[in-house]
């Protein structure tokens, strides 16, 4: 299969995508996001998401050919990179010189507009760090079922290490993003959801307590450092806990998560 070589990194095509794997704002302004790496590029392909472009260098098409097949069906265009050019896009110590430049609404939904969920759910606050954010999604993802919302000013699933952590988890899930409280959860109210807010508060409510077998759920956990802010927490139904024996004060997002959604998902909650 024959592609375009690019040599420069000062192509126009170069210099868009990889200001796509150092700027939010790159991300928001051109509606895409860059995914580096022969199985997440594969896994955004297989998963229908939009394939605008593909950057490979002539090892990496001998090296991942099988994965990198369904990338270029998938394209609107391809080209292969030297080294240097490679080196440019990618955001890790050992590319393996596979890149893909993505759609972005059609992984990640900026705000409620027409949205029925009728999923449980997971709402995350305010939570700063990619890979904090990356393995909650792939713990979502992989217990199967759930709907999530970034709530508030949430890091970037898109960023290069958070798309990382979740090990392509945005491609195969729910994901929608929404800077206000009182909108979410009013959506969420009207659509007969009980929100639970997570707390590091021992008269709060035990979450194996919690009953999920019956109605719709949604999980809610802050940011790493402050927990919920006190609005989200006026907004949730009840307050729920996390036991804990140890001298550990709490959990940060991504163990408070997993074993929140566990319970949830063990309890009949969700359904892959």
């Amino acid at each position: 299969m024959e592609h375009p070589r690019l040599t420069s990194r000062r192509n126009p095509a170069v210099k868009a995508a990889a200001a796509l794997a150092g700027s939010a704002r790159a991300r928001r302004e051109q509606g895409a996001f860059l995914c580096e790496g022969a199985r997440l590029c594969r896994d955004a392909a297989l998963s229908g998401a939009e394939i605008q472009a593909c950057f490979y260098t002539d090892e990496a098409a001998e090296k991942y050919r099988a994965y990198l097949e369904p990338v270029w069906r998938a394209c609107g265009e391809a080209f292969v990179v030297d080294p240097p050019v490679a080196q440019l896009l990618s955001s890790t110590k050992s590319p393996q010189g596979v890149f893909c430049v993505c759609g972005r609404k059609e992984v990640l939904a900026e705000g409620l507009v027409g949205f029925a969920p009728k999923r449980p759910c997971l709402v995350l606050e305010n939570v700063q760090d990619p890979g904090n954010l990356g393995a909650v999604l792939r713990t979502a993802e992989a217990l199967g079922g759930f709907q999530v919302f970034l709530l508030g000013d949430c890091c970037d699933p898109l960023s290069p290490k958070a798309l990382r952590a979740s090990m392509g988890a945005v491609f195969r899930m729910g994901l929608a993003a929404e800077p206000s409280a009182p909108r979410l959860f009013d959506m969420l109210a009207r659509l007969g959801y009980a929100c639970h807010g997570a707390v590091p508060d021992r008269e709060a409510l035990p979450v194996h307590q919690l009953d999920f077998t019956r109605g719709s759920h949604a999980v809610c956990i802050g940011n790493e450092g402050g927990g919920l802010t006190p609005e989200s927490l006026r907004l949730c139904t009840d307050r729920i806990t996390i036991p804990m024996g140890g001298r550990a004060e709490s959990l940060n997002a991504a163990a408070a998560s997993t074993i929140l959604l566990w319970e949830m998902a063990r309890k009949g909650g969700a359904r892959p």
